[in-house]
């Protein structure tokens, strides 16, 4: 393996604040990138950006708003003058109960930031890579891109949606030289998620068969490699780290 992976290169993470996204931008700059740690919360993203040096710096974003989302892609490229790579991970669960009884601002606000803000950040991102002739976008979907899930109706609605855009995006922008593709974590032990019930944590870890929840870090290795030269011939795809969820 390659410690400089990302010697030089510039990567923005939304929701690197914490969890997933935290763990993917330690990655990228222990692997010599420049990071923006981007996040709603942005006393969060500066302590990850302290924490993991290299020149990485923190800004806030609040990817359901499109010109917070063209901010933080001009805040970088100000402040690196491009970008190679882009994790869009920034994600919220929603209301869990049944389709019927979610509410309408429920269903607005899951689209909005999980769906909407992907498309944001591309539109975005995309230009600033395809104008570089080059670049990786790595984006956050979930086992439920692919399959569905009891109550949780919006995030299914727009993790598949989200593996819609970057099959589309991928074909648009292969010529250029942009590479999109996403991942799709199963369960995956987060801070969030670490505060449910011992039996709740316990039946969501009996549902991947090597029998645990997944690791924020494992999640991470996947994307450095996805947004790697190495993998400079995938693009347009789907690669999922669950524990083998979907393969039952």
């Amino acid at each position: 393996m390659n410690a400089l992976d990302f010697d030089g290169k510039t990567a923005i993470v939304t929701g690197a604040g914490s969890g997933i996204g935290e763990a993917c931008a330690k990655l990228l700059a222990e692997r010599g990138a420049r990071v923006v740690a981007a996040d709603v919360n942005v006393e969060a993203a500066q302590k990850v950006a302290e924490s993991i040096g290299n020149g990485a710096v923190a800004t806030s974003v609040d990817v359901s708003d499109p010109d917070s989302c063209r901010a933080m892609v001009e805040f970088t490229v100000g402040k690196f003058g491009g970008l190679d790579v882009a994790v869009n991970n920034a994600g919220i669960a929603g209301e869990q109960v049944p389709t019927a009884d979610v509410s309408i601002d429920g269903w607005r606000k899951v689209i909005s930031v999980n769906l909407d803000g992907v498309f944001y950040c591309m539109k975005y991102e995309l230009p600033v890579m395809a104008n570089r002739s080059g670049g990786v976008i790595v984006n956050m979907a979930s086992i439920l891109g692919s399959v569905g899930f009891r109550n949780s109706v919006a995030y299914v609605a727009a993790k598949h949606g989200v593996v819609g855009l970057t099959q589309a995006s991928a074909l648009e922008y292969a010529s250029s030289g942009v590479r999109v593709v996403a991942v799709g974590p199963g369960f995956i032990s987060t801070p969030l998620l670490e505060a449910a019930p011992k039996e709740v944590l316990d039946g969501l870890s009996s549902l991947h068969p090597l029998g645990r929840l997944g690791r924020s870090e494992e999640v991470a290795e996947l994307v450095g490699f996805l947004a790697s030269d190495r993998a400079s011939n995938i693009t347009g795809s789907y690669h999922v780290v669950d524990g083998g969820y979907l393969a039952q």
